[in-house]
Order: C-alpha cells, then sequence, then structure tokens
C-alpha cells in the first residue's frame, strides 16, 4: 500500500494535469516538488511544496535539480512518485528512480500524435507508463491507455 506520494511537474499545464489527479492522492500523505513560479508558489498555500532549479535543458541546472531531488527524496522518502512531466517531473524521476523508488509516468496530455522527449526518457525506466491519446501506443507498446486526464 503506498502511503505516501511525491507528486512532481513542471508549472503551468502539467501542473493543472497533476492537480486532476486529486482524488487519488488527497487522502495520502503526499508533497510536490516543482520549480518557482505563480501558480506553483500559490500551491504552496494549500500543500506541501518542495522548489528546485528549473533544469531548462541546460547541463548545470540539471545537475543542481538533480542534486536538490536527491535531498528531497531522501528526507521525504515517499514510496511513489507521480510525474505528469516535462523538465523537473523527469529530473524527479530520473533521481527516484536511482533511489529505489515506484515511478508513475503521465504522458502529457499535449501530445496527442507524437511522444514528448519527458515520455520517450521516462518510458525507458517507469514502473507505469501512461499514456492519454490512443494514437500513442504505436510508441509505447508497454505503456497503459489512461484516456484524458481532464
Amino acid at each position: 500500500m503506498t502511503k505516501k506520494v511525491c507528486l512532481t511537474c513542471s508549472a503551468g499545464g502539467h501542473l493543472a494535469e497533476m492537480l486532476q489527479l486529486k482524488s487519488f492522492y488527497e487522502k495520502k500523505e503526499h508533497f510536490f516538488v516543482t520549480f518557482k513560479r505563480k501558480d506553483t508558489e500559490s500551491l504552496g498555500e494549500k500543500e506541501k511544496v518542495f522548489f528546485v532549479e528549473l533544469p531548462k535543458r541546460n547541463p548545470v541546472a540539471t545537475l543542481k535539480s538533480f542534486f536538490q531531488a536527491i535531498s528531497i527524496l531522501r528526507k521525504e522518502n515517499p514510496d511513489l512518485i507521480i510525474s505528469t512531466g516535462a523538465d523537473v517531473g523527469l529530473v524527479v524521476c530520473i533521481a527516484g528512480k536511482i533511489l529505489g523508488k515506484k515511478i508513475i509516468f503521465i504522458e502529457s496530455f499535449c501530445r496527442p500524435t507524437k511522444p514528448g522527449i519527458s515520455g520517450k526518457i521516462a518510458y525507458l525506466f517507469s514502473d507505469l507508463f501512461i499514456y492519454q491519446w490512443k494514437e500513442l501506443e504505436k510508441f509505447y507498446p508497454k505503456g497503459v491507455y489512461g484516456g484524458s486526464i481532464f
């Protein structure tokens, strides 16, 4: 049974997707890992949120984000990490996998016909990979079609 959940994603649409999963995580001990922006800072008024460096495909920022994620995950020790993707979400998932955590990655709703870079990478190591559009089945044969998160 999952006791503690790490929810990780980028801001904006990825965060909007994550918030759609509230009925799943609201009754579990949980926390968010993302980067600072107005929408994520306001999330911190109601939720436990940790902020890490925004990778932006910059190697130095990505390494900083990775080590921040390792530190957070060691401190919080979640049983499960769920990501709706991109940038920060992928970095946290990689850190979590290295620490032996279970990973659920949900390919972004904004990817109806072809995979995103984060999805392609996360597919290689996720314990459960969920895509939201049937058209993606050919790219993710071991994934699970979950339908729209919205």
